[in-house]
């Protein structure tokens, strides 16, 4: 069985190609890190490829053609053993170029523009047999001016790599597993709210009073646990109270002070009691993926990189973002009717 230090290095040839991007040099990689048979899944719209040949053909191909000079940047490349005896990595960071033509329909700025990934890669073989991807296309909309959705809570910035700077591990230390254990029990406490409010989360044993908290655009970030309540977490619960994740359905990992987690859908809960993002409480049923990273430091979470799939959110309701976003172009775009 390969290594967390090989798989984390065939990852990297993928990252590679796409740092000095060519469409040449990225299909070969892909023909020999990526399984044929890989289950690859990506954000709405694009959501599971057919076969490997998409990656170039719907993913990477017309993102390049629009971000010119097409650049990716990891802010974290860790890797480990999930609880399911299944080894990942996980890649933190953002793609970034000269946005010169339309993409998804979002008209170019032909400035630089950054979009956020949280990517992650199974592994057996020495070969990727599971991608999953989200990218915070929300993030693309805010800076091309075509904002769609409701206003952000939390703040909008260009959200920093590690405080620590030591995102990109080469060689583990002996905190995988203590971290781990913060996080596996800060997960497990997040599911006593139902029961006992706010003071059964035990939200200040496990989270440093200086953290912060990344969330996707649209919800934005939120400074400290008093900002972490404010700004995501007691909207996100009055609106869905009957929200349920659950770590051991998931894959949670860990490598030195980094620990991260996905499901694909991480979680399920039904809009209710007031709504939330601007949507109406429809008590309409919905899953969510969620892709995270977590930073702990002596003991309690520093950082948390959090990227929600919410375009997935709202096609699963029936509004349609992009829809609405064609409507709030068509003076820049040409098709307002006169």
């Amino acid at each position: 069985m390969a290594s967390h230090s090989q798989n984390s290095a065939i990852v990297s040839q993928f990252r590679e190609a796409l740092y000095d991007f060519s469409e040449v040099s990225l299909a070969d990689v892909i023909k020999q890190t990526v399984a044929e048979d890989a289950l690859l899944q990506f954000s709405f719209p694009f959501e599971t490829l057919s076969s490997r040949d998409e990656l170039m053909g719907r993913i990477y191909s017309p993102l390049s053609k629009a971000f010119d000079g097409l650049e990716r940047r990891d802010t974290i490349v860790m890797a480990g053993a999930s609880n399911h005896a299944s080894n990942w990595v996980g890649c933190c960071g953002y793609y970034t170029g000269s946005f010169d033509a339309p993409w998804l329909d979002i008209p170019p700025t032909y400035h630089q523009v950054s979009m956020r990934f949280h990517e992650f890669f199974r592994l057996e073989n020495n070969k990727i047999v599971e991608m999953q991807m989200l990218w915070d296309i929300p993030e693309v909309m805010m800076q091309a001016g075509v904002w769609p959705l409701s206003p952000s809570l939390g703040r909008e910035w260009h959200v920093p790599s590690p405080a620590t700077q030591d995102g990109i591990i080469s060689c583990d230390n002996q905190k995988g597993a203590l971290s781990y254990q913060v996080v596996s029990d800060m997960c497990a406490a997040l599911g006593n709210f139902a029961q006992g409010g706010v003071e059964a989360m035990a939200l200040e044993q496990y989270w440093h009073p200086h953290c912060s908290w990344y969330g996707p655009s649209g919800i934005g970030t939120a400074r400290g646990i008093r900002g972490f309540r404010n700004w995501h977490q007691i909207p996100f619960l009055k609106a869905m109270p009957n929200r349920i994740g659950d770590t051991e359905k998931g894959y949670l990992f860990a490598q030195n002070d980094y620990v991260a987690f996905t499901a694909w859908p991480g979680m399920q809960m039904t809009i209710s009691h007031g709504g939330w993002l601007g949507i109406a409480p429809s008590n309409q049923k919905i899953t969510m993926r969620s892709l995270d990273f977590w930073r702990v430091e002596k003991g309690k979470i520093r950082e948390n990189w959090v990227l929600i799939d919410l375009l997935d959110v709202y096609h699963q309701i029936g509004v349609d973002v992009f829809g609405r976003m064609k409507e709030l172009t068509k003076a820049r775009t040409g098709f307002f009717e006169r």
